[in-house]
C-alpha cells in the first residue's frame, strides 16, 4: 500500500509527550496493584486473627422469679436486663452479684 504524496512518513518512535504518558499510566498501575495486593494481605492478616477469649464466670444466680432478657458484658462485671424491669450488676470474675436496680415503670 503506497502512501499519498502529501503524507509523510509514519516516525519511528511516538512523540516524547505520548513515551511520558505511557511511563505515566505504566508506574500508576503497578503502583495499583501492589496497593491492592497490600490491602487483601492486610485483611487476610487481621481477620485471621482470633479475638480474646471472653473470661466469664462459671454461673451466674438470678433472684427467684428473674427472667434474663439482655445481657452486657463489660471488662470487670456482667449488667443483666430481667423481665421484671430490674438491673442487675454481676462481677465479671465471681459471678456474685454486686448491685440490683430496679426500673421505673412506663
Amino acid at each position: 500500500m503506497a502512501l499519498p504524496p502529501d503524507m509523510p512518513p509514519p516516525p519511528d518512535q511516538p512523540p516524547h509527550d505520548v513515551r511520558l504518558i505511557k511511563w505515566l499510566v505504566l508506574v500508576l498501575t503497578s503502583v495499583m496493584i501492589l496497593g491492592v495486593i497490600v490491602i487483601i494481605g492486610l485483611l487476610v492478616t487481621r481477620l485471621g486473627m482470633a479475638p480474646a477469649p471472653l473470661a466469664l464466670p462459671d454461673s451466674i444466680s438470678l433472684p427467684a422469679d428473674s427472667t434474663a432478657q439482655a445481657i452486657t458484658l463489660a471488662p470487670d462485671w456482667v449488667l443483666v436486663l430481667t423481665q421484671q424491669n430490674e438491673v442487675l450488676l454481676f462481677d465479671r470474675a465471681t459471678g456474685a452479684l454486686r448491685h440490683q436496680i430496679a426500673l421505673p415503670e412506663d
